[in-house]
């Protein structure tokens, strides 16, 4: 049976929030019990401290509101503690415990029937009649109809290119060495071990989340997030400020995200005004050439199948972007607009006539619940490990095993130090060391392998962190959307300083990405079907520290600035194509109507975000921290990714880019781990 994480005084609390945070109790189609009751689950099946420190978190809410006076008030007081004490606070502290709303929403638009040991198909017949769902309008992928058409092909599981069990090494089979170690599976780690793989090397990739097959991967989107997510998909940066996304999973986020393939300059797609990334990293000291990064990206491009997505992926809420962009660039006499790009994301879901073609069910970010996705562990992973390298070599995968440091043997004769071994921690607190004959790869991600690092003795590590910042914008159309019937993110608008990215979420992520409080909130949520809902994207370059485990970014002014332009900008978009109203992502949950003017929309976000805690952030795109640079004393690694001062260890993830590329990371990662790592003996 599963261990509660919330002890009962706790789990009173989490009953009080979720009895106030709705409706009135009785107008709830789950009961506050049952809200608890998936908490439960929910934070049950996370690792770590997490669920501890966001129960002492409700705690201290509940302390701040009242405590005992508070709980047993009648719900219009404790409605009215709330925005006096929370909503409509600028204290920092008491606006992070504003966040905790969203844990609740969760915990109602999460509502799930049957067992997570079910298969996929028996799940989402249990749930067939989920009263959350039928209350909101939604429906369950197997439950839609579909023309069965190549253009629209009928809903079913492909489980042709899940990973097979003999891949993995046991605990009981760990060897006492091998040649090289990849630490991480995701984006840039996965490419690395394929290709030192392909040259024969003996490979070892340690991840230190668990292996989920697609068999395992459903629309539960609660069990999901705990299970693919680092913290649950609830992890943040010290101040609380801004959600940092990163999968916890063989694959890493390449299994929860949305595939999207972007060069950091690509003709036709890249705005014209927009900073040149690679001259950027030429002023810092770090000169990639052009010329090699393209080949690298051609590599990936064709393995993947990146290709402009089919058009029925975006159908509903894709298409309504860019149509109502077209109608707000047509009056709009801003030249960055007019010099703006727009079109359809590039994306690995593979074409429209293979057997494992998108189905756009909508589940892109916690797993592909159907096997159709073309991630690492169906692609890169799958090369590494089923493909024999030079001299019949297979890659192996030790999954569920932490690294926590490097260990190093005598120096080389120039004077470099030279990793011998790995130290792994298993969830149950039980260590080995692997020995290490030829090199390691860190490749965990930005904070991750900032840690690994600076537990290693590197030195300079954790400096110059930076993120691509997302910030939602639903709008409420005045006939049904369907939104959530096709891919999540769909198409772009390029505005040179920001991004505005189409996207939809399954309830229960969409409900937290909704503002509004209480009734409104609910009210917002009824409206499921006629929700449109777009993002900015905006750069923060350089702004994030790493050091000692605390990952801490501080937005400047100028920040802000981008995002009251980039949320005014969407704003104006969504009633441009008929909204009557729009819901940016304020902390007090602001309704703007259709018919208020541009400069009223303008003033509201120059009132409303005075500091990073006014408004809903997160970042999916953490890069930085362990910078390429030809100068030791300015960078963590050389030209080719190697760490300074060392004769075998490489860094293959986004933590090598020196400053903040401004899209999505995934295809740049995957690019700058093929261009040192593809035939190139690294190790000797």
């Amino acid at each position: 049976m599963q261990e509660k994480p919330f002890n009962p005084f706790i789990a009173a609390i989490w009953r009080r929030f979720a009895e106030t945070m709705f409706v009135e109790p009785a107008q709830m189609v789950i009961t506050p019990q049952a809200v608890v009751d998936n908490l439960q689950t929910m934070f049950g099946n996370i690792e770590g401290k997490k669920p501890f420190e966001t129960g002492i978190s409700a705690l201290a809410a509940w302390v701040v509101l009242g405590g005992p006076f508070w709980h047993f008030a009648p719900r219009s007081w404790r409605i009215a503690r709330i925005n006096r004490k929370l909503r409509n606070s600028r204290r920092n502290l008491f606006q992070d415990m504003a966040r905790l709303r969203g844990i609740v929403y969760a915990g109602y638009y999460g509502h799930w029937l049957g067992s997570p040991a079910d298969d996929q198909a028996a799940q989402e017949q249990a749930n067939a009649d989920n009263p959350v769902f039928r209350a909101i309008g939604f429906t369950l992928p197997l439950a839609r109809q579909r023309a069965g058409t190549p253009d629209d092909p009928s809903i079913a599981e492909y489980t042709a290119n899940d990973l097979p069990p003999s891949v993995f090494v046991a605990e009981d089979a760990i060897p006492a060495s091998v040649e090289v170690v990849v630490i991480g599976s995701g984006a840039g780690g996965a490419v690395a071990a394929a290709n030192l793989a392909a040259q024969g090397y003996e490979v070892l990739v340690i991840e230190a989340g668990a292996y989920l097959p697609s068999t395992a991967i459903t629309p539960h989107e609660l069990w999901m997030s705990s299970s693919l997510y680092k913290d649950g998909a609830i992890q943040t940066t010290a101040d609380r400020d801004i959600i940092v996304f990163q999968g916890r999973t063989v694959g890493g986020s390449t299994v929860i995200n949305n595939g999207i393939c972007l060069r950091v300059k690509a003709e036709g797609e890249t705005h014209p005004d927009a900073n040149d990334v690679l001259a950027t990293w030429a002023s810092l000291g770090a000169p990639v050439a052009e010329a090699a990064l393209d080949t690298a990206y051609g590599h990936i491009e064709e393995r993947l199948g990146i290709h402009e997505i089919d058009r029925r992926l975006g159908r509903n809420n894709g298409t309504r972007m860019l149509g109502a962009w077209q109608a707000y660039r047509a009056v709009s006499a801003d030249p960055m607009d007019a010099r703006a790009t727009s079109g359809w994301f590039r994306k690995n879901w593979g074409a429209k006539h293979e057997d494992n073609r998108c189905l756009s069910c909508g589940y892109c970010n916690t797993g592909c619940p159907y096997g159709r996705k073309r991630a690492l562990p169906e692609s890169f992973l799958h090369d590494a490990v089923l493909q024999p390298g030079a001299g019949g070599r297979k890659a192996k995968i030790l999954a569920g095993a932490q690294v926590l440091e490097i260990g190093w043997g005598p120096r080389a004769d120039d004077g470099r130090r030279v990793a011998n071994a790995v130290q792994v921690l298993f969830p149950d607190g039980r260590g080995k060391r692997i020995g290490v004959t030829k090199g390691v790869v860190v490749a965990a991600g930005t904070i991750a392998s900032t840690n690994i690092l600076a537990q290693s003795g590197i030195r300079g590590t954790g400096k110059g962190v930076s993120l691509n910042i997302a910030c939602p914008v639903p709008a409420l159309m005045p006939d049904p959307v369907l939104a959530w019937d096709e891919d999540q993110m769909a198409t772009y608008i390029d505005r040179g300083d920001f991004l505005i990215e189409s996207h939809f979420q399954p309830p229960m992520s969409m409900a937290t990405l909704v503002p509004g409080w209480f009734d409104d909130h609910f009210g917002r949520m009824l409206n499921y079907n006629r929700l449109a809902s777009a993002g900015v994207l905006f750069p923060a370059d350089r702004r994030g520290t790493i050091a000692k485990g605390k990952f801490t970014f501080k937005l400047e002014e100028e920040d802000l600035e981008v995002l009251r332009r980039a949320l005014a900008l969407l704003t104006k978009i969504h009633l441009a194509g008929g909204a009557q109203e729009v819901y940016p992502a304020l902390l007090r949950g602001d309704t703007i109507a259709a018919g208020t003017s541009p400069e009223a929309i303008d003033a509201l976000f120059r009132e409303r975000i005075r500091e990073p805690d006014d408004v809903v952030l997160s970042s999916s795109h953490p890069h930085g921290g362990n910078a390429i640079n030809a100068d030791p004393a300015k960078g963590v690694v050389d030209l080719d990714q190697r760490v300074h001062g060392t004769a075998n260890v490489l860094v293959c993830d986004a933590s090598v880019m020196p400053s903040c590329i401004r899209v999505n990371a995934q295809l740049t990662t995957m690019a700058m781990a093929d261009r040192v790592t593809r035939g190139k003996r690294v190790f000797g």
